[in-house]
């Protein structure tokens, strides 16, 4: 999730192709110039085809501090499909991927406007996609005490401190933190995109069990200062 506006395509206009009501309230916009696309709200962009980096570090780098490479990954949100893409390189053919994503017509871009960003991704057979929220998907995959994900890989509003919506704040909560704990194997990774630090989140980590490493990726290919934050919490 950037935190950039879209930038006119030379002399083509920026123009609104569909806009989508949050459950809490408000209401996203999707935008498109030339071949740029945007979505955005109250005028924040919260995700982009143009920047993303940080979203593919999300899921290659969990990759990197894991051994298996053929389990089973949840990712919560889908956004344009880039944390997604990653991880279907990064993983071998017999991973299980699941997305869960809140907003229906996400999915719904995902296959109609912004179908060229997708690129055929939702067409792998390793790849199902749950409407609901993530947090009820973790707490499930925790359910009997059994560990059911290797990585969890959250790009869920703009990180630890929300602004879409309050109550993902229950995902990054000493609760929340417990469930996702409960949902891992052993050794599995709970890794989280921020659009900046928080030496509170990293603290919060470490009280619920996690080994935890805070990293700093570029928030666009070639940024030097502009930085986003992943953090890598491995259940011990």
């Amino acid at each position: 999730m950037a935190q950039t506006t879209l930038a006119p395509h030379r002399d083509e206009k920026i123009r609104l192709i569909d806009k989508a009501r949050l459950p809490g309230g408000g209401e996203l916009l999707l935008l498109q110039s030339g071949d740029s696309f945007s979505i955005e709200l109250d005028e924040e962009e919260l995700m982009g085809n143009t920047d993303y980096v940080s979203e593919q570090a999300l899921a290659t780098m969990t990759a990197q501090r894991l051994r298996r490479h053929n389990g089973s990954i949840l990712i919560g949100g889908l956004g344009m499909g880039f944390t997604l893409g990653a991880a279907l390189q990064a993983w071998g053919k017999g991973a299980r991927i699941r997305v869960a994503e809140l907003v229906p017509e996400i999915l719904a871009w995902a296959k109609g406007p912004l179908v060229d960003v997708f690129a055929g991704k939702l067409d792998d057979p390793r790849v199902t996609v749950t409407l609901g929220d993530v947090h009820d998907v973790i707490a499930q995959g925790g359910a009997g005490g059994r560990g059911q994900f290797d990585a969890i890989l959250l790009d869920v509003d703009n990180g630890p401190d929300g602004f879409v919506q309050k109550e993902n704040d229950r995902l990054y909560g000493p609760d929340g933190l417990r469930a996702a704990y409960a949902a891992l194997r052993p050794g599995g990774i709970l890794a989280v995109w921020s659009a900046d630090p928080d030496a509170r989140f990293t603290r919060a980590l470490a009280r619920a069990g996690f080994a935890v490493e805070a990293v700093p990726v570029p928030a666009y290919e070639g940024a030097r200062n502009d930085v986003h934050c992943l953090w890598f919490a491995t259940r011990r």
